[in-house]
């Protein structure tokens, strides 16, 4: 349970995050715990929403490759599809599972947004990798998100301002947001 946002404009891309973990219907003080939902991989930030322990199982996953790369929608599919592949035969406690009973496809019970030089794009629970041109966000809060992002974009040139703008509202509304906010832009 989080929200994660990307926002591309003329000034550049960023991601934002909310710090808030939740463990049930239980959450702590953001004073005394917050969690990172950014993380570097290769020359890409990746930010997850979903199972927190994704996030330490995609850590030690990429810890133990040589070269990461998520440059573009295939190397991206690619990635996750390998990273896929190792989720069943290094990570023996993760299930398979969907949500969806008459899916054809496994389901990761997590969403990533990736963003880089190339854009933002995002990957579902399915794997599957869709590109946007101006924002995205995904997590518990999406959908005030994308709606303050729909209406604040053509108003706010800053992608920082829009991102910051586009989690607060989601940590105003859903329960299962909050704490303080991560913004980080990726590096001309």
């Amino acid at each position: 349970m989080s929200i994660a946002v990307a926002v591309r404009t003329g000034k550049g891309i960023v991601i934002a995050a909310d710090s808030q973990s939740n463990w049930g219907s239980e959450t702590a003080d953001p004073r005394n715990h917050q969690a990172h939902k950014i993380m570097t991989i290769g020359e890409s930030l990746v930010a997850m929403t979903g199972w927190s322990l994704y996030q330490d199982i995609l850590l030690d996953y990429v810890k133990r490759l040589r070269r990461a790369t998520l440059t573009d929608q295939l190397t991206i599919f690619s990635f996750f599809r390998d990273f896929w592949k190792a989720l069943h035969e290094d990570y023996a406690f993760v299930n398979d599972q969907c949500a969806e009973t008459d899916s054809p496809f496994g389901n990761l019970d997590s969403d990533f947004l990736v963003v880089n030089h190339s854009g933002i794009f995002a990957v579902s629970a399915n794997m599957s990798v869709a590109t946007f041109e101006r924002y995205h966000a995904i997590g518990s809060g999406c959908a005030y998100s994308l709606g303050a992002l729909h209406v604040l974009y053509d108003e706010q040139a800053d992608p920082a301002a829009l991102a910051r703008k586009a989690v607060e509202t989601a940590i105003t509304f859903s329960v299962y947001c909050g704490g303080t906010i991560e913004v980080h832009s990726v590096s001309a």
